[in-house]
């Protein structure tokens, strides 16, 4: 671990009952967590009340989950999210939650890791890079994709091709650090200008 570790924020973006995305999600974590560059904070959407109008009008206890949810993205110096694939797209939730945000994103590294059938996930993935975009954020080149993924993880959570996946996400991991050095490092010189 270095001496002062990056905050990694990994984003479990599905909601769904019996969504397979912890299982994914605590895998990457713990890649992340090995790789000795970040400080991982582990984000499960379905854990936050985030109401789906904008205008406000959120209860109290939608508000202070949503002030949570903020605090944390805020905190963050880069993300892994941690996307389903559905009809082509990410889930709606996880739009919700980058809607819902705004400086929070702007001038940090995106990782993206999927699942799905036979596509992977990687439908989802191209539509985030644009939505992340949007938001001034860099996703970063490589990406982490699990085709088939119910078969691709052993009953202990680890996926069956133990050293590819490993290799995959070591390579997305140290692009994602390297850019959020970069990134911090120049904000640090001159405030991003939002």
């Amino acid at each position: 671990m270095t001496a002062n570790p990056l905050r990694l924020a990994v984003i479990i973006g599905s909601v769904r009952q019996g969504r397979f995305g912890p299982t994914v999600g605590r895998w990457i974590a713990g890649e992340a967590a090995k790789s000795g560059h970040f400080d991982v904070d582990l984000i499960d959407l379905a854990e936050f009340e985030l109401p789906l109008d904008m205008g406000g009008g959120a209860t109290p206890a939608a508000e202070a989950s949503g002030n949570e949810l903020r605090q944390r993205l805020g905190n963050a110096d880069a993300f892994v999210v941690v996307t389903a694939e559905y009809n082509r797209s990410f889930p709606a939730a996880l739009k919700n939650a980058i809607d819902h945000h705004k400086s929070e994103w702007y001038a940090k590294p995106v990782g993206l890791v999927s699942y799905g059938g036979v596509a992977g996930g990687l439908h989802a993935v191209e539509n985030l890079r644009q939505v992340f975009a949007e938001v001034r954020a860099t996703t970063v080149r490589d990406t982490v994709s699990f085709h088939g993924a119910g078969q691709t993880f052993d009953e202990t959570g680890r996926p069956v091709d133990e050293a590819g996946s490993a290799t995959a996400a070591k390579t997305m991991l140290e692009d994602l650090n390297w850019w959020a050095l970069a990134l911090a490092e120049a904000k640090q010189r001159r405030p991003y200008p939002a």
